[in-house]
């Protein structure tokens, strides 16, 4: 997994077998650990957010998400810059899933109850390089924010 994010980080081939899907995997993955890691605390809300979105929109199984995680975690901390992983995102979806996957961000910024304003910074600068207007970030928040609302209304049993 470590050498297919390497590979990607570098724009190589991909290994026989493995193709887009899993360099777009890949990419998402990178840019919610970014997400989660921008106020300096990368918590168990955070991680439990991320490997969940990654289940559900991925469909994968938990080993697979866990080694994503982690080779995506170890490929951020490889790298300092977002272009690799938002030009998968852009020449790989429409603008629609693009906002999509800003919605996901959003989840995983607010995963701990409070957007730091690093968080803020980092999606607004992912939603430029994914083309993302300003207005589509902004609903893809506000989807978040209620989705996020409703599930922890229903996780309390209300």
């Amino acid at each position: 997994m470590l050498q297919r994010i390497l590979q990607f980080l570098t724009d190589s081939r991909a290994p026989p077998g493995e193709g887009r899907a899993q360099e777009l995997e890949d990419a998402v993955a990178a840019l919610m650990i970014e997400a989660a890691r921008m106020d300096d605390q990368f918590d168990a809300a955070e991680r439990t957010t991320i490997e969940r979105l990654l289940r559900e929109r991925f469909h994968l199984a938990a080993d697979e998400v866990h080694r994503l995680v982690a080779a995506a975690e170890r490929a951020v901390g490889n790298s300092a810059q977002l272009f690799p992983f938002t030009q998968k995102i852009l020449n790989s979806l429409s603008v629609e899933a693009r906002a999509g996957i800003l919605e996901m961000l959003w989840k995983v910024a607010y995963a701990d109850g409070v957007l730091d304003p690093h968080e803020d910074m980092l999606l607004r600068r992912v939603a430029g390089l994914v083309h993302v207007s300003d207005r589509e970030r902004g609903l893809a928040r506000q989807s978040a924010l209620r989705k996020l609302a409703e599930r922890r209304q229903a996780e309390s049993g209300g």
